[in-house]
């Protein structure tokens, strides 16, 4: 893949505008698939937020004729939904640490109904299609540590995230159902912030603890064999704060790391069982070729499985996500950025309480 750390180039974009009615992206090289859509917030785009560009992807897309809407420099505040309607569509971020889709609500505000809106009406942006992909972004919730706050929410299935950052604090990222790739991704939160039910593979993916907590809350369905698998990434943390891998927020969930790194914000342990003894007999929890100061199996609780290397090697990106249809994101051509998602400065931490 074009963000692989070794061997590969990571190529800088030019994108200029095409003198048709639509956009087009373009290298210099002019080897990027046209852009059918600009968003840009000075106005100089086809749209000025990101909403009106989704709103308007046609209903003829198909897997040989994606919709590619570009996303200027900016900082986009809005609410995002892609309806289920809108499949095949590609958003792609000018730079993923400038092209900032962001929202501030949290499960403790109040509705129209005069109570708290709860989890899942948090997020910032909802991917409800599927064969969506996102490039080069950061999706964000900025309500801070005041519970659960959702930046992203997806319902889709075969969706696909590259280069992107996902900021928030409690529940950053909701997987709902389907299946889900993220690649070269940077991931930040505290309490159970990646969570739900879906299959995904997180590839190269840096995961940073802000406060103490959990990294994952899975519940996948029993009959599922995969829930989120990731590998050949890393786990740190802010100063001083420890964090589980995972507690199981259903009886039967199932996360794995494979070659991972993680630094001493992982507790010895590793796992939770979320206050459920009964959970030990069935959450399917494994790791394999784990480095870093963490890396201590024989301190991992006793009902997690420390995987053989064959085994460990048989869970492969074409495994976890194929199914019947075959599905293997790999096969779909990046959008390359010259800024690298996982070597931008982590954030900044909340201001002091008064």
């Amino acid at each position: 893949m074009v963000y692989a750390a070794a061997g590969l180039l990571c190529v800088s974009a030019t994108l200029l505008r095409s003198s048709a009615s639509a956009g087009s992206l373009q290298t210099r090289a002019d080897s990027a698939p046209r852009a059918n859509a600009v968003v840009a917030a000075d106005g100089s785009g086809d749209y000025r937020t990101v909403q009106d560009a989704i709103n308007a992807v046609p209903q003829n897309t198909s897997a040989a004729n994606r919709w590619v809407i570009f996303i200027k420099t900016g900082t986009y505040r809005e609410l995002i939904y892609v309806q289920r309607e809108k499949r095949f569509v590609t958003l792609v971020g000018e730079d993923p640490a400038r092209t900032v889709l962001t929202y501030n609500l949290n499960a403790n505000m109040t509705g129209a109904d005069r109570k708290p809106i709860g989890t899942f009406r948090t997020p910032s942006t909802v991917i409800d299609a599927d064969d969506f992909i996102a490039e080069n972004l950061t999706f964000e919730n900025t309500a801070g540590p005041v519970g659960q706050a959702l930046a992203l929410r997806v319902d889709g299935d075969r969706v696909v995230f590259r280069n992107c950052r996902f900021l928030g604090w409690q529940d950053t990222i909701f997987l709902n159902r389907g299946r889900q790739y993220f690649e070269d991704s940077f991931i930040a939160g505290h309490v159970d912030f990646i969570f739900g039910g879906a299959t995904a593979f997180f590839e190269r993916c840096h995961l940073h603890c802000r406060r103490d907590g959990y990294i994952t809350a899975a519940s996948t369905p029993p009959e599922q064999p995969y829930g989120f698998v990731f590998a050949h990434g890393r786990i740190t943390g802010d100063p001083g704060v420890k964090t589980y891998l995972g507690r199981p927020w259903r009886d039967f969930a199932q996360v794995t790391f494979l070659t991972v790194e993680m630094s001493d914000v992982v507790r010895p342990e590793g796992w939770h069982n979320w206050d459920h003894p009964e959970r030990e007999k069935t959450a399917r929890y494994a790791e394999s070729g784990t480095t870093g100061a963490a890396a201590n199996p024989l301190a991992r609780v006793t009902w997690a499985t420390r995987l053989s290397a064959a085994d460990a090697s048989k869970l492969s990106v074409a495994t976890v996500l194929g199914a019947a249809d075959g599905w293997d994101p790999r096969r779909i051509a990046a959008r390359p950025s010259g800024t690298r998602a996982i070597e931008l400065p982590l954030p900044s931490p909340p201001a002091p309480r008064r």
